[in-house]
């Protein structure tokens, strides 16, 4: 290997530029902890003429990808060209001719993480994307490595950064999501087509690799249950604030009895979860282990030096892997195959706000309802509106299986007396008594 590595990197965009920064800027602890330095070589664009903001110095920029791809010289490949198609040809030719890669493409390693890992396998070469998930974030190491001795059980996460901006401005200033949005794209934290974001799109992208990361199987991105925010209204917000929650959008994930769910939902935690104060574009997963019991990794989810530090992160340790000549060792086959938890077999409380006739009754049949269907009440809310002489009605349940308060949603629309299902959400933890709100019963 001599005393220097020579990188090719796939892309030179925001990420791009911060990784050529990152091993210039800190080439000297490089070398410290290597005892090689580190060369960008080359580097794939799609206009060499384009005026960058990085010192290029003597790396090399093409427009074919064979000039990085096919170079003997080159020993691994950074990929940070996004999309899809092109990043899987060109990662599945760079082991082929037995180069090493290191990602942050979240949508590729959602799409084909498992087939690529294969792969690398195959032709003895590393496969690392520590940045596809959570920028600057080391959950993916934390799992594979830190807990390695442990079962993981539950892994919660706030994975986008966008989203967790809107919410926060929704929360602590009153906005609505429109405002919210707009701010959040003003201030370059949200994309002029949000969708991948406000969706839970990108969210359930990286749910996907935790998944399949924390309990060793195969999660295919299809098997993500995906609800986004865009419908969110600010009373669901402030409702949940009466009751001591707050409203954040989560990607969950867990294994029962080697039968997984994942899902990325708008959900209320309560104040005193620990990811309920992760506030604007800040990220964190909360890993809750069998031995362990809880941890919580925090920090900025998105940003060209936060998510360069990952990939270099991860370059280090392939580099270090050549040294020792353990490449191709680092990851595993799954160990368990996918099944997926049936909605009788998922549980948990939730928040449901319903539009009903004032009337005398209303709240009893209701009330009823839930009853037959052994549904319990944790918290009760109601206020008169001023409109058609209806009522509002807010609950949070007891837990409850998935099927059963599905079960309960579908017999409240058949009831005459109810006008309209507002919303329904999740709820994670136990507010404070003190803050349970008042209860009144419809007479």
């Amino acid at each position: 290997m001599g005393n220097k590595v020579s990188i090719g990197l796939l892309g030179l965009g925001v990420v791009g530029s911060g990784v050529i920064k990152l091993i210039k800027n800190h080439q000297e602890e490089l070398v410290h902890q290597l005892g090689c330095s580190i060369e960008v070589k080359s580097v794939l664009v799609r206009n060499v003429d384009k005026v960058r903001d990085v010192d290029l110095n003597q790396t090399f920029l093409t427009t074919d990808p064979a000039d990085i791809l096919q170079d003997p010289a080159i020993d691994v490949i950074i990929e940070v060209m996004g999309g899809i198609d092109e990043a899987y040809q060109y990662t599945l030719e760079a082991f082929r001719t037995k180069k090493h890669v290191v990602s942050a493409n979240k949508d590729l390693i959602a799409l084909h993480g498992t087939e690529l890992e294969e792969t690398a396998r195959q032709h003895k070469c590393d496969f690392y994307y520590e940045a596809s998930v959570a920028g600057g974030i080391p959950i993916l190491r934390g799992i594979t490595d830190g807990l390695a001795s442990d079962r993981i059980q539950k892994v919660m996460g706030i994975v986008n950064g966008t989203t967790n901006y809107i919410l926060t401005k929704m929360t602590n200033d009153g906005m609505t999501y429109e405002e919210a949005l707009k701010e959040a794209q003003e201030l370059g934290f949200a994309e002029a087509d949000p969708t991948a974001d406000v969706e839970g799109l990108d969210a359930a992208r990286k749910m996907a690799i935790l998944g399949r990361l924390a309990f060793s199987t195969d999660v295919a991105l299809s098997e993500v249950e995906v609800n986004g925010i865009k419908d969110l209204e600010l009373a669901d917000l402030q409702y949940g604030e009466k009751f001591g929650y707050t409203m954040k959008l989560i990607g969950f994930a867990q294994c029962k009895n080697q039968q997984i769910e994942v899902s990325v939902q708008p959900t209320f935690l309560s104040n005193d979860h620990p990811l309920a104060g992760v506030k604007n574009e800040y990220n964190a997963v909360y890993v809750y282990g069998d031995a362990v019991g809880e941890t919580m990794f925090y920090g900025p989810g998105a940003g060209s030096l936060p998510t360069a530090t990952a990939i270099v992160s991860d370059l280090v340790t392939v580099i270090k892997n050549m040294r020792l000549g353990i490449s191709g060792n680092a990851s595993l086959e799954p160990r368990i195959t996918t099944t997926l938890r049936n909605s009788e077999q998922r549980s948990g409380q939730y928040y449901l706000r319903i539009h009903v006739k004032d009337r005398i009754g209303a709240f009893s049949e209701i009330s009823t309802l839930f009853n037959d269907l052994s549904i319990s009440f944790k918290r009760i809310l109601q206020t008169p509106m001023k409109q058609n002489g209806l009522a509002e009605i807010i609950l949070i349940t007891h837990q409850t299986s998935l099927a059963t308060f599905e079960n309960a949603l579908n017999q409240l629309h058949e009831l005459d007396v109810v006008k309209q299902i507002k919303s329904y959400y999740k709820v994670e933890g136990d507010a404070p008594d003190e803050l349970a709100g008042t209860a009144k019963t419809l007479s």
